[in-house]
C-alpha cells in the first residue's frame, strides 16, 4: 500500500492520502520468469527415444490370509480369535483355523493381560511349539500417541 503526500503549503503539508491500488508488476515478473522455466524444462522430461516394451504378465496377488490371534486373560483362560479353548484342545483348534496352510510358516498373534502369570504364558507357548507353530508375534498396547511421543 502507498502513501501520497498532499500538496505544497499550509495546514494540508501533512495529510495522508492513502493509494489503494495493486501493484501487479511484481507478480507479473515471478509468473514470466517460471513460464519460461516450465517451457525450457518441459521438452527435458519427457522420452524422445522409442522403444516397443514387452507385455507384463504378473500374477495378480492373493490376499493376505486372515490372522490368528490368542487371547490370554489374567485368570488363565485362552481364547482363539472370540472363542474359548484350553491347553489340551489348543493345536486342534489352531489346525482349524489355520485350515490347509503350513503351521510352521503360520504368524500367530498373542495378546495377554497385564496380570498374566508368566507360567501361563510359557505353556501357551510350548503347547504352540509343540503343535508345529513356531512364528510367534507378541501384541502390546501402543502408548506412543498418549506419551506425545
Amino acid at each position: 500500500m502507498g502513501a501520497k503526500l498532499g500538496g505544497s503549503g499550509g495546514s494540508d503539508r501533512y495529510q495522508v492520502e492513502q493509494n489503494s491500488e495493486i501493484n501487479v508488476t511484481p507478480f507479473v515478473d515471478v509468473m514470466l520468469v517460471l513460464l519460461i522455466i516450465f517451457m525450457v524444462a518441459a521438452p527435458l522430461a519427457s522420452v524422445s527415444v522409442e522403444v516397443k516394451l514387452p507385455d507384463a504378465v504378473a500374477k495378480p496377488r492373493q490376499n493376505p490370509p486372515k490372522p490368528v490371534y490368542i487371547s490370554i486373560q489374567s485368570g488363565g483362560a485362552v481364547y482363539i480369535g472370540d472363542f474359548p479353548t484350553d491347553l489340551a484342545s489348543m493345536g486342534d483348534d489352531l489346525r482349524k483355523q489355520v485350515g490347509r496352510r503350513d503351521p510352521t510358516k503360520e504368524r500367530i498373534f498373542i495378546r495377554a493381560d497385564k496380570g498374566v502369570r508368566y507360567g501361563d504364558f510359557m505353556q501357551v507357548m510350548n503347547t504352540l511349539q509343540d503343535n508345529g507353530f513356531y512364528s510367534v508375534a507378541l501384541i502390546g498396547q501402543d502408548n506412543a500417541n498418549a506419551a506425545g511421543g
